[in-house]
């Protein structure tokens, strides 16, 4: 068959006719699909299903099974001693020790903050010097650990026998032995006073730093003092930023005076060695000092949260929490009261 054949055949088919309004319009496509495919609103109606996630609930459950053997061998292990413990709890040289461990705790955090206000103001003046000693200032002491400096604190004297007060390289009026100044609770106290005062500027420092400065213009423009734009204006917007790092570092800094044990000030923990070195109830008597930190640092974590939750007023941060939603919201097992509140400290 040729193709001139081929090609009068395909013009002698009869064409298919125009489609006119007559006609039905041509079957849609969702004529052809399944007859149980669901309509959109059975699709709104339907019950949502939660995603599973079966590895959560299996390492839940490990977990689960972990704590309850860690609670059960702490309860049953008769090594534990705990009856020793009970009492040992409220012997007066353990209560000598607390008072001991609190007081510095707190000298300690006053005078560094106190420290730690000024070097702030020095690293945000303009004046290139102050700015330069102050940076110098927390780099050093944030570089050596607390442990060292105390270490050199105590032995001053071994640098400097004297020291003397008067005039820059000329005569001196007083001079001190520092053999017989610098004790144990002496060195303690200056050493972690400055390693507070280094930290506690940076939390300062950025605290300020986290005020927008247009309000600073602002205030200006309306007339008002720097010292009442700090009092009125700034701090109260750094507070929340400063108050939760400064309740941590004060958890940190009553946790680290058990350091000062090692240059033989007789803190809470060294009073428990100092029991334990005579008796050899080692484990229990640390099972005291334990708890007692633990006891501490629980106050102290539950002061933080009425203090942020009072420089929190009137923000959106949940500022107006009880306490009480909070704990229920870390701990979910309790009973969760909402998921925003969970992960909040």
């Amino acid at each position: 068959m040729s193709s001139s054949d081929t090609s009068a055949r395909k013009s002698a088919a009869p064409e298919p006719p125009p489609p006119t309004a007559a006609q039905p319009p041509p079957p849609a496509a969702a004529s052809t699909a399944p007859a149980d495919r669901p309509t959109d609103e059975q699709l709104l109606a339907a019950k949502l299903v939660p995603l599973r996630h079966p590895g959560q609930w299996v390492s839940a459950l490990v977990l689960l099974v972990l704590f309850a053997m860690l609670v059960n061998t702490v309860l049953t292990n008769n090594r534990f001693q705990w009856g020793t413990v009970g009492d040992y709890f409220l012997n007066g040289s353990i209560v000598h020790g607390l008072e001991l461990t609190l007081w510095l705790t707190a000298a300690v955090m006053a005078t560094g903050y106190l420290l730690g206000i000024g070097v702030a103001a020095m690293r945000l003046s303009h004046n290139p010097i102050l700015s330069s000693l102050s940076f110098a200032f927390v780099w050093l002491i944030r570089s050596v650990p607390p442990l060292v400096q105390l270490l050199f604190w105590y032995e001053l004297a071994s640098l400097y026998p004297q020291l003397s007060l008067g005039i820059p390289f000329g005569s001196e009026f007083v001079t001190v032995r520092t053999a017989h100044l610098f004790s144990g609770i002496l060195a303690a106290y200056v050493g972690l006073s400055l390693d507070v005062a280094a930290f506690s500027s940076e939390i300062v420092r950025g605290g300020i730093l986290s005020v927008d400065h247009g309000q600073t213009e602002a205030a200006q423009a309306l007339g008002l003092g720097n010292a009442r734009i700090f009092r009125r204006i700034v701090l109260p917007q750094a507070m929340p930023a400063i108050v939760p790092a400064s309740g941590n570092l004060l958890i940190g800094m009553l946790k680290a005076t058990s350091i000062v044990s090692v240059i033989a000030v007789q803190d809470l923990l060294y009073s428990s060695q100092l029991i334990y070195n005579q008796n050899y109830l080692i484990i229990p008597l640390l099972l005291v000092a334990t708890l007692w930190y633990i006891i501490l640092t629980t106050l102290l974590s539950i002061g933080q949260f009425f203090v942020e939750r009072y420089y929190a007023r009137g923000s959106n941060r949940g500022g107006r929490r009880s306490f009480r939603e909070l704990f229920r919201g870390n701990v979910p097992l309790l009973g969760r009261t909402g998921n925003e509140l969970a992960g909040i400290s």
